[in-house]
């Protein structure tokens, strides 16, 4: 049943947000293929034998709720901002330009956006990792064609997040005002984006510590 659930949900979260060009209903729709993700994780801790490889698996999926978590605080973080400063922010074409009238929050966004297609260094990308990891040390060829496939859905994810980084580096803005924010809307932002970037690039003290948690969870 986990394993049909993360199917349909890895194809259906990612075919419905790659048709939208409202950038809230994309990250909405995009939420339905993370939880796929999670799934794969839930089902290979059930389905292995070791309590320590269900700890492992289960840790995965944990971080990857923890990953998406912060992404997403930032990424609806800037939509929020930006329409709070009086800016169309609804649209893909909205954030047209963005660079040019915010390098900070153009660099979040594109943060945020690398983050979720799972592309390195960031969270993203070591949350999917491990999720596959567990999957994969099941070993028989129903998890290995399960990996291969969300992989696939993976690199359809990347088309429509990547295409948000190319409108707000590559197209030309309509609106040239700049963005401004409170000092602390933009440190708490930047605080964001940082900790996406470093627990990337070191993420074993909370993989242990999801791990460590659902251990003494399944011990008691």
């Amino acid at each position: 049943m986990l394993m049909l659930l993360s199917v349909a949900s890895l194809a259906v979260g990612n075919l419905a947000a790659i048709a939208q060009t409202n950038i809230k209903r994309m990250l909405a729709f995009s939420t339905i293929s993370h939880m796929g993700f999670v799934l794969i994780g839930m089902m290979s801790g059930v389905m292995t034998g070791s309590t320590v490889a269900s700890a492992n698996a289960y840790g995965a999926s944990m971080f990857y709720v923890v990953s998406y978590v912060l992404t997403t605080l930032a990424s609806f973080g800037i939509v929020l901002l930006l329409s709070r400063e009086g800016f169309e922010s609804e649209e893909l074409a909205d954030f047209a330009g963005l660079n040019q009238r915010s390098p900070l929050y153009a660099g979040i966004m594109a943060l945020c956006m690398f983050s979720l297609a799972g592309i390195p260094p960031m969270i993203g990308f070591y949350a999917k990792l491990s999720v596959l990891q567990a999957l994969l040390a099941g070993g028989d060829s129903y998890h290995i064609g399960l990996a291969v496939y969300a992989v696939m859905m993976s690199l359809v994810g990347a088309f429509y997040y990547l295409r948000v980084v190319k409108v707000m580096y590559f197209d030309a803005p309509a609106i040239t005002a700049p963005v401004s924010a409170a000092m602390d809307v933009r440190v708490v932002l930047t605080i964001n984006g940082a900790l996406m970037l470093l627990l990337g690039l070191l993420p074993g003290a909370l993989m242990t510590l999801c791990s460590d948690a659902i251990l003494k969870m399944l011990a008691s």
